[in-house]
Order: C-alpha cells, then structure tokens, then sequence
C-alpha cells in the first residue's frame, strides 16, 4: 500500500498527492477521485519534473 502525501498548501481536498511505490518510483493520484488511478513515475522521470518545477519551467509565461 503506498502512503501518499499532500502539499500543506492544500485546501478544501482539492489537491494532488505523492507516495513512494514499492518499486521505488512514485504514484500520483487527485485527492478528490474517489478510487484513485495512480498515474506512475520512475525515479528518474520523477527528478526531471522535480528539477524542472524548481528550474521554473512551468511558470506561466
């Protein structure tokens, strides 16, 4: 089972939430879907969306 985290930003449920996999990869849901379907990322494709939210890469223009 994995153990999925929301940001402290997130009000009102409508947010999206991170857990780890047993594989080592991360699994991504929408909080307010009542049966979640995870959307699956490995490691590395996890770390290249990371950086690039840290690079702004994803700032409105």
């Amino acid at each position: 089972m994995i153990e999925y985290r929301t940001s402290s930003f997130c009000s009102a449920g409508s947010c999206v939430a991170v857990g780890r996999t047993a594989e080592g990869g991360y699994a991504v849901i929408d909080t307010k879907d009542e049966a979640p379907r995870p959307l699956h990322f490995t490691s590395d494709e996890w770390a290249a969306f990371v950086a690039g939210v840290k690079n702004g890469e994803f700032d409105p223009a």
